[in-house]
């Protein structure tokens, strides 16, 4: 966690352990000092009841660890797992913003210029592309994938595309119960794997909540991914 005279960046999980922990970095902004260790326990004496006792190292920052941070940075962003989302309508850029503030590499991807200049989701790739099959085949294994374009043929040859590949941790098509039944018909029928037939997500974003705003659809499908992804990360 790195913290300035009136920012932070990072965290060190919260609470008052991190509050204590910004306090000490700004005095010691003031008072020139270069390295400070705080010790605390974790009990009723801070408010707290986590148990424990941890040892904090505060340490002032300069060219060489805010470069070697930024760099780890880097390098982490570019391992998180990888989530393409194809189509930038409403549900495709409402799904960006969603998965956006996730350590997440997100591309949402489209060939209309148009919608895709709409998404206003920090962070995330967008891409300009009238070859999405291209991109199926050529995505990281285990890999995420949404489908949502504007044609429910192009949908098909993409998620047929992914099923080629036979690694995906997620492969969400937006669409109905028949919907998906039309597709199996056709995918059974290419002679792709049944077991994994059976991992694909339609519609997406789950039946609990009978919700068509693509805020809502965004949100419980954000949550979807995050659990597939957790799955395939813990083995």
């Amino acid at each position: 966690m790195f913290v300035s005279g009136d920012r932070t960046a990072g965290t060190i999980g919260g609470g008052r352990l991190e509050w204590d922990a910004m306090a000490a970095a700004r005095n010691m902004l003031v008072d020139g000092s270069n390295m400070r260790a705080i010790s605390m326990a974790l009990g009723p004496s801070i408010g707290q009841c986590c148990g424990g006792n941890v040892t904090l190292l505060v340490e002032r920052g300069d060219n060489e660890s805010v470069a070697a941070w930024l760099e780890h940075e880097r390098r982490e962003r570019e391992s998180r797992p990888r989530v393409i989302v194809y189509g930038a309508g409403h549900v495709g850029r409402a799904l960006a913003a969603a998965l956006a503030p996730l350590p997440l590499r997100v591309t949402l991807t489209d060939s209309r210029s148009d919608e895709l200049a709409l998404a206003q989701a920090p962070g995330i790739e967008t891409l300009l592309s009238d070859t999405p099959i291209a991109m199926a085949e050529a995505a990281a294994p285990g890999a995420a994938h949404v489908i949502m374009t504007h044609s429910h043929a192009l949908d098909s040859l993409i998620a047929s595309a992914i099923l080629e590949r036979k690694s995906f941790a997620y492969l969400g098509i937006i669409g109905s119960r028949t919907k998906k039944a039309v597709f199996l018909k056709a995918f059974r029928a290419m002679g792709h794997d049944e077991a994994l037939l059976k991992r694909i997500v339609c519609p997406i974003g789950g039946r609990a909540v009978r919700d068509k705003r693509p805020t809502v659809i965004a949100a419980l499908t954000a949550a979807e991914i995050v659990t597939a992804l957790s799955r395939r990360i813990g083995g």
